[in-house]
């Protein structure tokens, strides 16, 4: 019920924010704020989090509502994939973060990776868009695809970034601590077998 009331919450949201870009009508934007705290309301049931800090949130996101894009680069090596452990929650992921507005993905992964392991790498082929909603995760209040681009290790030492304090290679067997927000074992799971087979089709949703 509660993944159920967090889509509704972010369906909500996603209607006041584009709702409040067009409309002039003032009856009507006040009906598209309320919206929007309706909205907050059930998020802030669901996960506890300041309603304050919800309605921030939401305000804070304008034009029209369209998905967020999140960007994860796949680099092997040894039959291993480069990881690195967030300082947000102490937990592992692959490398990546929110798309950048002004650069494509292949430039964002590239940044990424040499911003959060300290190595240069080359884009080589898309893997994976999905859709958070239908993948394991915890409850967020963005609608969020996810770009897996798998990477060439060009040069350079792996070592932790700003936002990183630790970073290093790991095989299926031997994974650490996922940071779930940001990816699942089943996902990591799925650029494994590209590793085994390279010219596997890309997986969409």
């Amino acid at each position: 019920m509660s993944n159920y009331l967090i889509e509704v919450a972010k369906k909500l949201q996603a209607l006041s924010q584009s709702g409040l870009t067009y409309c002039k009508d003032k009856y009507d934007i006040e009906r598209y704020e309320e919206l929007r705290y309706l909205s907050s309301e059930i998020m802030n049931k669901i996960s506890h989090t300041p309603i304050e800090e919800i309605k921030d949130l939401f305000a804070r996101e304008t034009g029209y509502a369209t998905p967020k894009v999140d960007i994860r680069g796949v680099v092997f090596k040894d039959n291993k994939v480069l990881m690195v452990k967030e300082e947000l929650d102490n937990k592992w992921s692959l490398p990546g973060g929110w798309a950048d507005v002004g650069l494509s993905p292949s430039e964002i992964i590239v940044k990424e990776i040499k911003e959060e392991a300290s190595i240069l790498t080359k884009p080589k082929k898309l893997l994976a868009v999905l859709d958070k909603k239908c993948h394991p995760h915890p409850p967020s209040p963005y609608h969020t695809y996810k770009l897996f681009i798998l990477c060439e290790f060009l040069s350079g030492e792996i070592c932790p970034g700003i936002e990183t304090s630790d970073v290093g290679f790991f095989s299926l067997e031997e994974l650490p601590p996922l940071s779930l927000g940001r990816n699942t074992r089943t996902q990591i799971e799925m650029i494994f077998d590209f590793l085994t087979d390279p010219n596997k089709d890309t997986i969409f949703d």
